[in-house]
């Protein structure tokens, strides 16, 4: 068994992103970081806040800009080997 995420299913949406499911193995500190994260979620929002929610906020809140991934002239369009690392969670309250 490997430690790589493990994508399981890939839709794209009406609004032009795409969803991804995946299977990632997180510590248990990370896991609880992220609830802290739903529960400042839920508190901004005032609703309930799942922890899928929690974690697709952080991973877009992250990101230098919400433009489209696009091969630059550089770059060729096809898939490369390597693999960039998620963002760690911050444990700040």
């Amino acid at each position: 068994m490997t430690n790589a995420p493990q994508v399981s299913a890939m839709h794209a949406l009406p609004d032009g992103e795409a969803e991804l499911s995946l299977v990632v193995r997180l510590p248990w500190e990370d896991v609880a970081r992220l609830g802290q994260e739903a529960g400042r979620l839920a508190s901004q929002m005032q609703r309930p806040v799942t922890l899928d929610e929690a974690v697709s906020y952080r991973l877009r809140s992250a990101r230098p800009s919400a433009s489209h991934a696009k091969p630059s002239a550089e770059q060729p369009a096809a898939v490369s080997s390597g693999v960039t690392s998620l963002p760690r969670i911050s444990g700040t309250a």
